[in-house]
């Protein structure tokens, strides 16, 4: 899909970690507004502010064409929507994906809000698509491959009658927003890349409530669910460094919104 893996320095990490601790503080900002009757558009806008406001720039806005700085994908929206005049409305789910470039190197996560009071069996899928991630990144250890990431991923969320998207996968990242290694969710043990110090890549299980088929809108971007059933989305960095294996993103910003949120 890419060309060779390229491996990263530790100095090269720390860099990247600067790039990911913008976008952390930017979805948090994003997190701030998510409720009933706010506008994509709105959300877009600030995100894109905060990042440029702290000397980066959206990795997402003009790659490839992408016309905007965030990927806001609501309910049936798997990934790659984008922001419009839409106002979130009391029980969807947004999977907001963001990417901050800053010092050549490019940071790239994603989490999948609740608007409002969003049904139980939507919150499982949202709070087991999280866990998939964390379950995954267990498996992203110096030795193991990319098909021991994948096929743990797609064991829990199977378990649960859900099902994996094939056509979009985790991925390298660096100086390229997309690199190698491919980081597919689903997949079987010990096949795909090895990894080895160095590599620095995301992993986002992208996790349907009815069937794995997907369509795409006529934007070329819009990616949905066939059958119109709701998508969660999560997505974090990680790093195989000299000490182990290290998330280099951050939900952090993110958790301290939302806590904030309950309790007021």
């Amino acid at each position: 899909m890419f060309s060779a893996v390229r491996l990263k320095t530790e100095r090269e990490i720390e860099i990247i970690k600067e790039s990911s601790l913008i976008l952390g503080k930017t979805l948090a900002e994003v997190a701030k507004l998510i409720s009933p009757g706010v506008c994509l558009k709105t959300l877009d806008k600030v995100a894109e502010e905060y990042i440029r406001d702290n000397g980066a720039v959206p990795s997402f806005k003009g790659y490839n064409g992408f016309p905007a700085t965030l990927c806001l994908s609501v309910n049936d929206v798997i990934v790659h929507g984008i922001p419009g005049q839409y106002e979130l409305k009391d029980g969807d789910i947004i999977s907001v994906d963001c990417g901050v470039k800053k010092n050549g190197f490019h940071a790239d996560y994603a989490y999948t809000f609740y608007v409002g009071n969003v049904a139980e069996e939507i919150r499982n899928l949202c709070d087991r698509t999280k866990q998939a991630l964390y379950i995954g990144i267990e498996k992203a250890k110096a030795g193991n491959r990319t098909g021991d990431i994948g096929f743990a991923i797609q064991s829990y969320v199977e378990s649960y009658g859900y099902s994996v998207v094939r056509e979009l996968t985790g991925h390298g990242i660096g100086r390229n927003l997309h690199e190698n290694p491919d980081v597919r969710n689903y997949g079987q043990k010990n096949s795909g890349s090895k990894l080895k110090r160095g590599m620095v890549f995301c992993i986002e299980p992208m996790v349907n409530l009815g069937c794995k088929e997907i369509s795409i809108d006529k934007d070329g971007w819009t990616t949905r669910t066939f059958d119109r059933l709701p998508s969660a989305h999560y997505e974090h960095m990680v790093a195989i460094r000299e000490n182990g294996t290290e998330i280099v993103s951050t939900y952090k910003y993110i958790d301290e919104v939302l806590n904030n949120k309950k309790y007021n």
